[in-house]
């Protein structure tokens, strides 16, 4: 035979509740407030860090992409900034404005000039010395490609 623990049963009454839990050293809500208060005037006491002038967000950047706003396709009611034309637009500290582009289609009736345009508008904008077009053909343009502002409208969305 294996000896089996023995179990003593003992019956009570009622059986005293455990110690409350204590904590010394507690944050009050006050005083949680009040580090949260510091933290965002802090926050927001930051200036905004000033983008580069040629960096998007810089006001040389933003003015040459303002002047691609005022171009627009004869074809199609729209600037082509927004159509989708535009792949790339890079401008240098020394004032040097790249614009990288294509057309709706390589048969378009203003292949030849609205580069041309292009190098014109972007070259006239205060602060760019120097402007230069490439026109590109891959990735072929698609309609994927305009924003929602020009999707809504040529009545797409």
């Amino acid at each position: 035979m294996t000896d089996q623990p023995k179990f003593e049963i003992e019956e009570v009454d009622a059986v005293p509740a455990p110690p409350r839990a204590s904590v010394e050293d507690a944050e009050t809500p006050r005083d949680t407030f009040e580090r949260k208060r510091d933290y965002l005037e802090g926050f927001l006491a930051q200036k905004p860090q000033v983008a580069h002038a040629g960096e998007p967000g810089g006001d040389l950047y933003e003015n040459v992409v303002e002047a691609l706003k005022e171009i627009y396709d004869p074809e199609i009611p729209v600037n082509i900034y927004d159509l989708g034309l535009i792949y790339g637009v890079d401008v240098t500290a020394d004032g040097e404005a790249k614009v990288t582009m294509t057309l709706t289609t390589p048969h378009c009736p203003v292949a030849e000039t609205m580069p041309g345009e292009v190098e014109l508008r972007v070259g006239a904008v205060p602060g760019v010395r120097d402007a230069e077009v490439l026109l590109v053909w891959d990735p072929p343009w698609g309609p994927d490609k305009m924003t929602d502002e020009a999707r809504l409208e040529l009545g797409m969305l």
